[in-house]
């Protein structure tokens, strides 16, 4: 009901561009405090590039998954 009143009121775009920018705004933000939760520092990517990789790749999708939970399936 949500998607054809949006349609129809030619405001779907404006919605989904909305919850894309919120979404978008959350994982940034989410990925730098899980990042620095993991202990992902400049020191460690120049020491270790495989670990850092490895804890920055867990970052991002705690983050996605974290999104997608709140935003998207919601």
């Amino acid at each position: 009901i949500l998607y054809t009143n949006l349609l129809t009121k030619c405001k779907l775009n404006e919605y989904l561009a909305d919850i894309d920018e919120q979404a978008q705004k959350m994982y940034d933000e989410l990925v730098r405090a899980f990042a620095k939760e993991e202990g992902c520092t400049e020191q460690l990517k120049a020491t270790n590039q495989m670990l850092w990789v490895r804890k920055m790749n867990n970052s991002a999708q705690r983050a996605r998954e974290v999104v997608n939970t709140e935003l998207i399936y919601n």
